[in-house]
């Protein structure tokens, strides 16, 4: 896979992922854990069904058998499915995908710390003029209408991500040959559906909740998680990171248009200001690919290039 092709994936991926508080406003009796509890719970069922199909028998072996990465991985996806979910119904839209935009600053920081990959300069004066942008719009809109048990629930999504990517991106760039981490997507929606449950008692949701919820399950969380999984293997982390900014930008947009949650002028630039970042950063991107090397000068190709991190970080951050 292209790194041009990786871009435009999680670009879909984002849209997928952003449509989760819009949808959550029009539950009619789910509330809370409920939301939770179902959102997973339709997740692992996607998720067994497909790798089920795929694998066979031995799906449940392999469950047993994971090592302790796919675990890691598995916990921090259950922390950002539970934490995100809670979140939205204890503050508006905005306020949550607003703190979770920490998330590419966070990652580039552990990926610094503890996988010791360098980042282009374009990247962090990316992830700076995003974070400037999140800063804005978090200020205005906490400012606003508090809200603040919520925010910091939020907070878990971003350090769970961070440290999921760094993860994915050991995994997924061959610097650990044991992860199999399609099924830590699984492993985190059944924990989130586990500890949600107890929570959720007695359930309300009505047969239209339940349906809205089983397309979250589906194609908010399972195909794209997925996805997600083989573009780590393309992207690095603070790059998977930066990207997923975009959904930040999205939600806000469609809490607005369908759900009737006003963005302030704060909020629609800091959103602005994201955009320009992403947009920015691409476009160096996708510049330093095409630019013609030296005569003499070997091309590097993705595949020896994954086997440094560093080098890996440099070329495709």
């Amino acid at each position: 896979m292209t790194h041009r092709r990786a871009v435009v994936l999680m670009i879909v991926v984002t849209l997928l992922w952003s449509t989760a508080g819009v949808v959550t406003r029009h539950l009619e009796a789910a509330r809370s854990f409920e939301i939770t509890f179902w959102r997973s719970a339709f997740n692992a069922l996607a998720l067994v069904l497909a790798l089920g199909w795929m694998r066979g028998p031995a799906l449940l072996g392999q469950l047993r058998r994971a090592p302790r990465l796919v675990w890691v991985s598995g916990l921090c996806w259950a922390v950002m499915f539970t934490a995100f979910m809670v979140a939205l119904t204890m503050t508006k839209v905005a306020n949550v995908l607003v703190t979770m935009a920490l998330g590419p600053l966070l990652t580039a920081l552990f990926s610094r710390l503890f996988l010791h990959h360098a980042l282009p300069a374009r990247t962090w004066i990316a992830i700076v003029v995003a974070s400037a942008g999140i800063a804005w719009m978090f200020g205005h809109e906490f400012g606003a209408g508090g809200g603040l048990l919520g925010v910091l629930v939020a907070l878990g999504v971003p350090l769970a991500a961070a440290v999921n990517w760094c993860v994915l991106q050991h995994v997924g760039h061959g610097e650990d040959e044991s992860g199999d981490m399609p099924l830590a997507v699984l492993i985190g929606a059944l924990i989130s559906a586990g500890l949600a449950l107890p929570l959720a008692w007695p359930l309300q949701a009505s047969p239209h909740d339940l349906g809205l919820l089983a397309g979250l399950g589906v194609f908010q969380l399972a195909v794209p998680c997925l996805l997600v999984v083989r573009l780590s293997r393309v992207l690095a982390g603070p790059e998977l990171a930066l990207l997923g900014q975009l959904e930040v930008v999205l939600g806000v947009l469609w809490a607005w248009l369908g759900a009737g949650e006003d963005p302030s002028s704060a909020a629609l630039l800091g959103g602005a200001m994201v955009l320009a970042a992403l947009a920015g950063n691409e476009w160096l991107a996708w510049r330093a690919e095409t630019r013609p090397r030296a005569p003499g000068r070997a091309a590097v190709s993705p595949a020896s290039s994954s086997s440094n991190p560093q080098s890996t970080s440099r070329s495709e951050a």
